[in-house]
């Protein structure tokens, strides 16, 4: 964990490298030219963007891949507990050397580049070195200029569940917008997946890509069904039951609902999706610890549950996943600057017995836990400060039995992973 840490912070305070957010292709454009072009290297690239549900979706396809005994690459963006969690490469993850040894490379470039971008490239080089049947990229933000945007003629670009999350980084700071930046500047000659969408946006889409000369899939082709407690995965064609005991909520279930769509299509057999559904869990998404070092701290009739959401979308997922709990439900609530807390907390209206607003370690964009509980407050969610995650476990972990929800941040739950 330590190497990791210093790896960001190497990135972090570097001469030539920037933490601060810049969209446009112009740099790393320039640098993927000095370095010879390897993103030509990449085959059968499947781009993943939109606001919320790209993780979700992108492991749940290369999870169907891998177990149809094909080979792939995968980039992610945020890690959660270790920055080599970015970087997946057939079988494996970088090692920290690796990471380090390629960032050597970029910095001989003399090229100004934002850190994102590094890691961009970091991805591409090592990718390129490969020889294997898919790469799943994922987007950092919007599309347009997103640096995961410099491949000519993807196998397929995937749009997940578009929102308000990224409006920060428009000038623009509107639903128009940020469909227009995902949307409207997609690849022709490709195939593109649009997940679910609210109506309003699926009208949206539909009319950005009236022109575009792709084939594309709406989220019509495919449902999620419920029957007798059980779903089902649903198209014109077949019906595939999803027997899991790890993916709790809608968005979740329809954000693997896609992916299946993405699979069949990708000639990987119904058998093999059914067996690989109830392997597939996923980190800081819904996740209840069921062992480890924080686990071992708890109340036996205590149950503990992380959850990255941090964007009015995602917790009205949350919310609505809570609401079918009986249980007594307590919160450990962090989140960054670049959010929108009232809006977010907005969605927990009557659903916690109390909540403990904490800021987020070795994050400096992390909202303060006063701020924070300010804003419970103003939305007559009784909250109290906590100093820390430790903290806020000792003044809600009790012999009570319920459920204690960690959620708000991604960087807040690899934190608290990383002490479990």
């Amino acid at each position: 964990m330590s190497q990791s840490l210093n790896l960001y912070r190497q990135l972090a305070n570097h001469k030539l490298f920037n933490k601060t957010i810049n969209f446009d292709l112009k740099r790393i454009k320039l640098a993927l030219k000095s370095l010879g072009n390897p993103e030509k290297k990449l085959n059968n690239v499947i781009s993943i963007l939109g606001e919320s549900g790209k993780y979700t979706t992108l492991f749940s396809l290369r999870s169907f891949i891998e177990a149809n005994n094909q080979t792939v690459t995968a980039y992610i963006s945020p890690s959660l507990q270790d920055i080599k969690e970015r970087f997946y490469m057939k079988n494996k993850y970088l090692t920290h050397k690796e990471i380090k040894n390629t960032i050597k490379k970029i910095e001989k470039l003399k090229i100004r580049l934002t850190i994102f971008e590094v890691f961009t490239l970091i991805y591409i080089l090592n990718a390129s070195k490969l020889n294997v049947d898919y790469h799943l990229t994922e987007c950092g933000a919007l599309w347009e200029k997103d640096s995961v945007n410099v491949f000519d003629f993807p196998l397929a670009q995937v749009v997940t569940n578009i929102n308000l999350q990224h409006k920060n980084f428009l000038k623009k700071k509107t639903l128009n917008e940020i469909i227009h930046q995902d949307v409207g500047f997609l690849n022709n000659f490709t195939k593109i997946y649009i997940g679910k969408q609210t109506p309003y946006v699926l009208k949206k889409i539909k009319k950005h890509l009236k022109n575009n000369r792709s084939k594309v899939t709406y989220p019509s082709a495919w449902n999620l069904i419920k029957k007798n407690k059980t779903y089902y995965y649903q198209d014109k064609n077949l019906r595939i039951r999803i027997n899991t005991k790890n993916i709790h909520s809608k968005g979740l279930l329809e954000n693997l609902c896609h992916a299946i769509k993405i699979a069949l299509d990708l000639k990987i057999n119904k058998k093999i999706i059914e067996k690989t559904i109830p392997k597939i869990k996923f980190i800081g998404r819904f996740q209840y610890l069921e062992k480890g070092k924080i686990k071992k701290k708890l109340h036996k009739n205590e149950k503990l549950m992380i959850d990255g959401a941090h964007a009015e979308t995602d917790a009205k997922n949350l919310a609505n996943y809570l609401k079918t709990i009986k249980l007594p439900k307590y919160g450990i609530w962090a989140m960054t600057k670049n959010k929108e807390p009232d809006l977010f907390i907005k969605q927990f209206k009557g659903i916690f017995k109390k909540i403990i607003t904490i800021s987020i370690e070795n994050e400096s964009s992390s909202m303060s836990a006063i701020e924070l509980n300010k804003i419970a407050q103003r939305n007559k969610i009784n909250s109290e400060v906590g100093n820390n995650f430790i903290d806020a476990l000792k003044k809600i972990s009790n012999k009570e039995n319920k459920i204690l929800i960690c959620f708000g941040s991604l960087y807040s739950a690899g934190n608290i992973l990383n002490k479990n």
